[in-house]
């Protein structure tokens, strides 16, 4: 008979057992057997309130509701805690794409720089008092000159020097944006009046024109003057850190910087998607000679004996139409990787210079290539910028260095001359000796 549950007998000669002991001795038990030597649990044992060892099978033939195991509700928080930090961290931990911001507005500049300047001898006809004849400047076409803001040049188109020196003043501007000289403040006025010029005349534009204002809008709210720009060289004479600026407000500069880059970016993989899907669904682009067409044409063949030798074979022609549906409609999302985007950059580049040189648009493709340059890592940039500044200070003539050189060597001429003297007169010394 075990000790443990038995007693001495009473008077009826039975034998009674203490249920209460019995159970404090199975809870003891129990906690032994689920706790190890550490103090840890057991993944199958587990100690109800009660104080009894609750095994997995107690939840389930699974053991999904074991102790031990991360809830699904938890991973999910995690996952979206550190997709936040990581959003969190893109948008205001730095500037993103200074490099490419900074030729995005030189090539900005140079393209409206560059309209007016081939637009500057047909100026009165194409925008002044010499277009008065489609009725735009007695009733607009447009209902920017009916805002005040945007109507500048629309008040002026009447007074031709007037209109001259607006236009030259719109230049100077330009020039400005390219030199990025005080960026952050010229820009505007060169958003307002550059949109009350463009739209004196509405059949002169293109689509262009409207990206190129839309572009410009994003870069309000963007820092382009961190890299090649007056502003750089001023902030680094004066010795200021320009990660410093904005003080407690750094962040919202920086998260602005970003979020200009995230627009541009939507708005040029817009252009090129939209673009490419239109094109799938014309016969033409699906018969792949709709290249063939433009470029004979008398507005878009500028160069015919260029356009006859692209056209001239025909799986050229169908290469370059399905090619272009191809790079546009891809573009977006072969920027994911590395490699792809070199070669959607590559050919979205030869896209854009076939644009300009064989169907006479500069000034659009010049717009979009500006824009395709934020996708250009900083690293590339630098690197390219580093060989550059190497490759100009290796080939560069050195016209001062040379009578300095001169200089510099005659001393040692004359220094050779006298050791040799000094020698010939030693070995003379030891002749007589």
């Amino acid at each position: 008979m075990n000790s443990d549950k038995t007693t001495p007998k009473d008077g009826a000669g039975k034998v009674p057992i203490y249920e209460e002991d019995t159970a404090t001795s199975a809870k003891e038990r129990a906690k032994d057997s689920a706790v190890r030597d550490d103090g840890t649990v057991h993944g199958d044992d587990a100690v109800r309130d009660d104080g009894t060892a609750a095994s997995a099978r107690d939840h389930g033939d699974d053991g999904v509701g074991a102790v031990g195991l991360v809830p699904l509700t938890t991973l999910v928080r995690t996952k979206i805690a550190n997709g936040w930090n990581w959003l969190e961290e893109m948008l205001t931990g730095r500037y993103h794409a200074t490099y490419g911001l900074a030729v995005t507005r030189i090539l900005i500049g140079i393209t409206g720089l560059g309209l007016i300047l081939t637009n500057f001898n047909a100026r009165h006809y194409t925008f002044g008092v010499g277009a008065a004849w489609n009725g735009e400047i007695a009733e607009p076409k447009s209902d920017f000159p009916n805002i005040w803001l945007f109507s500048l040049f629309h008040r002026a188109v009447t007074v031709p020097p007037l209109f001259t020196a607006m236009m030259l003043g719109l230049a100077v501007l330009a020039v400005v944006i390219i030199l990025g000289w005080r960026t952050r403040i010229v820009l505007p006025f060169y958003l307002v009046l550059w949109v009350s010029f463009i739209e004196l005349n509405d059949g002169a534009g293109d689509q262009g024109d409207n990206a190129y204002r839309m572009f410009m809008i994003a870069l309000l709210f963007a820092d382009t003057t961190r890299r090649w720009s007056l502003d750089a060289r001023r902030r680094a004479r004066a010795g200021r850190d320009p990660e410093a600026d904005g003080g407690s407000w750094r962040w919202a500069l920086v998260m602005a910087n970003n979020l200009a880059i995230v627009v541009l970016a939507f708005q040029v993989c817009a252009i090129y998607m939209s673009g490419g899907l239109y094109k799938a669904g014309g016969s033409a682009w699906q018969h792949g000679f709709a290249v063939y067409n433009p470029l004979h044409t008398q507005q878009f063949g500028t160069w015919p004996v260029l356009s006859d030798l692209m056209t001239a074979w025909g799986p050229m022609v169908v290469a370059i139409s399905w090619g272009s549906i191809l790079f546009q409609c891809a573009f977006p999302f072969m920027l994911f990787n590395r490699y792809t985007r070199i070669v959607a950059l590559l050919g979205i580049l030869s896209f854009h210079l076939g644009i300009a040189l064989l169907m006479g648009l500069p000034w659009f493709s010049l717009t979009m290539i500006a824009v395709d340059a934020i996708f250009i890592r900083d690293r590339s940039f630098a690197k390219l910028a580093a060989y550059l500044r190497h490759w100009w200070t290796s080939t560069a003539p050195r016209a001062a260095g040379g009578p300095a050189g001169g200089a510099a060597g005659a001393p040692g001429a004359k220094a050779g001359s006298g050791a040799k003297a000094g020698g010939k007169s030693s070995s003379a010394a030891k002749s007589r000796a």
